[in-house]
């Protein structure tokens, strides 16, 4: 299994619930996704992001089928527009 993760920076902190409802509409939209949840910075706790993906894949070709989606891509387009900065970390997990 692979788990995907992706933060991001947003220019603007407020734009995060339209940003997280772009995500989550990409959350079955190929077989092998086993698990999808984006979080938003909670106001009073911890955080120097303003949204995060976390998501398992079954192996590398359902996170590439993913990731190559044209629903995926298209959303891409909006979010890319809206972030200042992302960072990606995928790894293996048994």
């Amino acid at each position: 299994m692979i788990r995907h993760i992706v933060i991001w920076t947003l220019h603007r902190a407020e734009d995060a619930p339209r940003f997280k409802a772009l995500l989550e509409s990409c959350r079955a939209i190929v077989p092998g996704i086993e698990g999808f949840e984006v979080g938003i910075r909670t106001e009073g706790l911890e955080a120097n992001a303003d949204v995060v993906l976390v998501s398992s894949f079954t192996d590398e070709a359902a996170l590439a089928a993913y990731q190559a989606h044209p629903h995926h891509q298209a959303a891409l387009k909006e979010l890319g527009a809206m972030r200042a900065s992302r960072h990606v970390v995928d790894y293996r997990i048994d």
